[in-house]
């Protein structure tokens, strides 16, 4: 497969996406970005702007099974990755599989969860694969979680510790659409039926691990893999930051370039992609001192002023 047929396939995809999802056309963009490097992603946004929608829709567009988990206090690490059950005709135990084997998985609301059944998905995210009493299950291909929580609410959650951001390749921000895009979906509504049936498949799941095959062949110069180290570095150094960015944030961010790359139908990865991905990649990395918070930093202007001093190369 060429660059050129990614590109045109990746544009058939957002605006696909954009007949049931009404704005957020960069977000989707992210997100189909997210699902072809199998990174994945951290949706933030309050409850009502469509971050599940999106999801579902992402899977219908690429023939993907796909299911909801909906998090919740009282969740065990079991209901997400199965459990043994004993066969009374049988004799034995069987393993029945949970919502996690499936190629497109909705964690929404991860932050309601206690940690114990969070760290369920960390070597799912990470190996692709789930251990129970000593025996390992292989996940599908392609396995690709969106986790979704919101900003406001922070009564009765819990907090993702750092080891569990640090597997999430981005971190998305949801907000309101636009006026003229708020309009158009009341203007378009139609009772009792979901936007997400507006779309139908475009690519299969084997399409989509071949496209994926091609971005590992996007290069990346040495001046352009220095300036994504520069940028890594750069954000453990700065002055209002108390946990930078680790070197898997950097590999992340160079995987991102080259998709970007390649949905833009280019073998090579210029700088201009790196700028393209870098907050996605970076936001929910980087943990700022509690004062610099106070002050009314966050970590998309630590990364804006990181950017604005590293020296880009020619």
């Amino acid at each position: 497969m060429e660059f050129e047929s990614i590109s045109i396939k990746s544009q058939q995809v957002v605006e696909v996406l954009q007949r049931s999802i009404v704005g957020q056309k960069e977000q989707l963009k992210f997100l189909w970005i997210g699902l072809l490097t199998g990174g994945h992603i951290l949706l933030e946004g309050v409850p009502g702007l469509g971050k599940t929608l999106m999801v579902r829709t992402l899977a219908k567009v690429v023939d993907c099974k796909s299911n909801r988990i909906q998090f919740t206090p009282d969740l065990m690490p079991s209901d997400v990755i199965g459990t043994k059950v004993y066969d009374m005709h049988s004799g034995h135990f069987s393993f029945r599989k949970g919502p996690i084997f499936s190629h497109v998985l909705i964690a929404d609301e991860i932050n309601r969860t206690p940690p114990k059944t969070q760290s369920a998905l960390l070597e799912a995210m990470e190996e692709g694969q789930i251990s129970i009493d000593g025996e390992t299950h292989i996940l599908e291909k392609p396995f690709f979680v969106v986790a979704t929580q919101n900003p406001i609410e922070y009564e009765g959650t819990y907090s993702l510790p750092e080891a569990q951001l640090d597997r999430f390749a981005m971190k998305l921000l949801i907000d309101y659409p636009l006026e003229e895009e708020e309009l158009f979906l009341y203007a378009t509504h139609e009772l009792g039926v979901s936007r997400e049936t507006m779309v139908q498949a475009l690519i299969d799941p084997e399409e989509l691990l071949e496209m994926r095959g091609c971005i590992n062949q996007v290069t990346i110069e040495k001046s352009v893999v220095q300036y994504v180290m520069q940028i890594i570095r750069q954000t453990r150094e700065h002055t209002q930051v108390s946990l930078g960015a680790s070197p898997r944030a950097g590999v992340t961010l160079l995987t991102l370039a080259k998709a970007h790359a390649a949905i833009s139908g280019r073998s090579f990865v210029t700088p201009d992609d790196i700028k393209e991905v870098v907050k996605p990649a970076l936001r929910h990395r980087l943990f700022l001192h509690p004062d610099s918070e106070l002050e009314g930093w966050n970590p998309d202007d630590v990364v804006e002023e990181v950017i604005q001093k590293t020296e880009v190369p020619r």
